[in-house]
């Protein structure tokens, strides 16, 4: 098992990966044994990284093994593509049409990893505002899609932080526009909030000293006092720091730029010395090749915003006859004014005449920009897919908290009462009924042997179980099922809490109705139909162990996915099987439940830690009367008398006969001597 458990993880080979890329992208190299690839554009540069989702992020689903996705990611963190590789889970396999679960991978494209995103449908007041974005789910596959977008997120913040310089994954800094703050140029420069580096003739010609270049720069040599570099940067994303700047044009030339491109951080630099600021062949609204910038390690992409830059006239001369530019960079690539980042300017010179050598150096300028003048987005954190899936089905959870502790407490404090009631059989009939509608049709609660092959696989692989909880409706039903192993065995769901169970007590219901023959088993016949089901789930482990990519077919021995998950909508042959079941128990009551079950042999397993016998008995029950037995559908009493609690279903009938005085033999032999007995008194 661990063998096979190492060989799914493996990262897919190239030739499987490269036809999900749509041309003109291609598969690139591979970037590391995590199954990250390189993303190629059409002139085979670097446009981006391919990965799948199982290898960093193996998630188990519902059947226990990953849920594998490819997704393809541009160098800025946008999706371009996400599809579905491979999946085992039960609910597509064979239930609902696989297509909406390759629709729902669809929803990813164009959006980026700096958006919250979250499966689901706005909680509370809506979307309006919100700082999450909201992929539509899958009716009754929702708890499946949100561990694929769980897998989905880990492995791609995972390529983020790792492969994808710069990209931010949380929100960015931005221009607190409601601030104001009367400031002067001399505040500015006082606070750093206009920062500058001077660089004289002589500290360049000290930097060249000793290299090539060191005697190439004649004018350095004539002034070595005079300034080389007299560099000022400010950053304008501010309205108060951009007020204090410009002119009154150029302020509202700057805002006007800033009303289109929302996210980008503009920023002026200013030389008033003889170096300047970018080469003869500097094209306007591209990245000046003098300047470079980096924070944290990462390069910041600066590029001229074509702004026209008319300063405002209480700043110093010198900085009206320098040379100046408004850079801009997009904060989404994680760029954060208000932490330090670096400028840096190349300092050039050139040696010999022909074909020169070309030397440089950089000139760095540390700068950050006040908290106070910008805000950010509050970091909303998705709460944990646990939390909005009991959210999403919170009335529903409501409504069955409260049936499960009404019928809990009925059947632990008052069940002889209830099982004497005149009016017994409808109430339990109503039981099942909503056992059928609510549970099962509308709230997907159909318990399955699914599930606990699942909780197998996980724990021999060492995986996380947290897929328990992305469907709160059923885990509730599993832990007052398991609650009900100890106080009454396995009676309590299959005999009260199975919706496909309560569909087979009404069609017996219906075929003693229409008077059809009823097949009774012998007592030997029906010891030995019912080891069948047992030999079913020996089977089901046995392929867990051995070849778990065919359980998933396997498990259809399960009638549950056809008659209560689709509601009957399928492929015929599952129809056919789900209702050939109903039919045969209309003449032989509960069939499957008795003989062939997969998950009642579980119920039968678990209910061996039922703590005590709940069922009454007298001495006289077995011998010598042998109403109950004779009375018990299921055959679930020995002729000893004793209850076979492996095999009861909890429908009370022999707790009604034992407590009526018109049905009990022993009660009705007691009435009849206590006469007599007084009479001889």
């Amino acid at each position: 098992m661990c063998f096979a458990a190492t060989c799914i993880a493996q990262p897919l080979p190239r030739d499987v990966l490269a036809p999900f890329i749509a041309p003109p992208m291609s598969l690139g190299e591979k970037v590391n044994d995590e199954g990250v690839w390189q993303l190629l554009n059409s002139g085979g540069t670097q446009a981006g990284y391919v990965f799948e989702t199982e290898p960093m992020a193996p998630l188990p689903g519902f059947s226990g093994a990953a849920i594998n996705v490819l997704v393809v990611l541009d160098l800025e963190g946008r999706f371009l593509d996400v599809q579905l590789i491979s999946h085992n889970e039960p609910i597509f396999v064979s239930g609902l049409p696989e297509k909406l679960f390759f629709d729902f991978f669809k929803q990813y494209r164009g959006h980026s990893i700096s958006d919250s995103l979250v499966v689901g449908s706005p909680y509370g007041a809506g979307s309006d505002g919100s700082a999450l974005v909201y992929l539509d789910g899958v009716t009754k596959g929702t708890a499946s899609v949100r561990i694929a977008h769980e897998s989905i997120l880990a492995a791609t913040l995972k390529v983020a932080r790792e492969k994808m310089n710069g990209i931010s994954t949380g929100p960015p800094a931005y221009p607190d526009m409601d601030y104001v703050e009367e400031l002067s140029w001399d505040d500015l420069v006082a606070e750093g909030i206009a920062a500058r580096k001077t660089v004289l003739n002589r500290d360049i010609d000290a930097i060249f000293a000793g290299t090539l270049w060191e005697d190439d720069d004649p004018e350095a040599k004539e002034n070595p006092d005079a300034p080389y570099l007299d560099l000022w940067v400010i950053d304008l994303g501010a309205p108060s720091i951009a007020q204090a700047v410009l002119s009154e044009g150029g302020l509202e030339e700057l805002q006007q730029f800033m009303s289109i491109s929302t996210t980008d951080e503009p920023v002026l630099v200013i030389d008033t010395a003889r170096h300047g600021l970018v080469t003869e062949d500097f094209v306007r609204n591209t990245s000046p090749d003098l300047i470079s910038a980096e924070q944290g390690g990462f390069p910041i992409a600066f590029r001229d915003s074509d702004i026209y830059v008319e300063l405002n006239d209480a700043l110093p001369d010198a900085l009206h006859d320098g040379a100046a530019l408004i850079l801009r960079t997009d904060r989404r690539l994680g760029f954060d004014p208000t932490a330090d980042w670096v400028l840096r300017i190349k300092a050039l010179r050139k040696h010999g005449s022909f074909q020169p050598e070309l030397g440089s150096v950089d000139l760095e300028l540390t700068h950050a920009t006040p908290e106070r003048f910008y805000a950010r987005v509050e970091a909303v954190k998705p709460v944990p897919p646990w939390v909005d899936a009991l959210r999403n089905r919170q009335a529903d959870l409501i409504v069955l908290g409260v049936f499960l502790t009404a019928l809990l407490a009925v059947l632990g404090l008052r069940l002889n009462r209830l099982a004497g009631h005149r009016h017994f059989a409808a109430i339990r009939l109503g039981v099942l009924a909503f056992v059928t509608c609510f549970i099962g049709w509308w709230g997907q609660g159909q318990l399955s042997i699914a599930t606990p092959l699942a909780v197998a696989r996980t724990a021999l692989e060492g995986g996380s179980y947290a897929f328990l909880l992305y469907d709160p409706f059923s885990l509730a039903i599993w832990g007052v099922t398991i609650l009900g192993f100890v106080l009454w065995g396995r009676g309590l769901f299959c005999g009260w809490l199975c919706p496909f169970g309560a569909l087979q007590e009404f069609a017996h219901h219906l075929g003693r109705i229409l008077r059809l023959p009823q097949i009774e088993p012998s007592q030997v016949w029906d010891g030995r139909l019912k080891w069948i089901k047992y030999g079913v789930l020996a089977a089901l482990v046995l392929m867990l162990l051995t070849a778990p990519a065919r359980l998933d077919k396997a498990i259809e021995v399960e009638p549950f996915k056809t008659a209560i998950t689709t509601f009957f909508l399928r492929e015929w042959y599952y129809v056919a099987y789900a209702v050939g079941l109903l039919v045969l128990s209309m003449v032989l009551f509960k069939g499957f439940c008795r003989y062939v079950c997969p998950l009642g042999a579980v119920m039968a397993i678990g209910g061996l830690v039922r703590g005590q016998d709940w069922i009454e008995r007298r001495d006289e029950c077995g011998s010598p009367c042998q109403l109950c037995k004779v009375k018990c559908s299921y055959g679930a009493i020995k002729k000893t008398g004793e209850i076979q609690y492996s095999e009861c279903f909890q429908c009370l009938d022999c707790v009604t006969i034992h407590d009526d005085r018109t049905q009990c033999v022993p009660l009705i032999l007691a009435a009849k001597r206590r006469p007599s007995e007084v009479a001889a008194e």
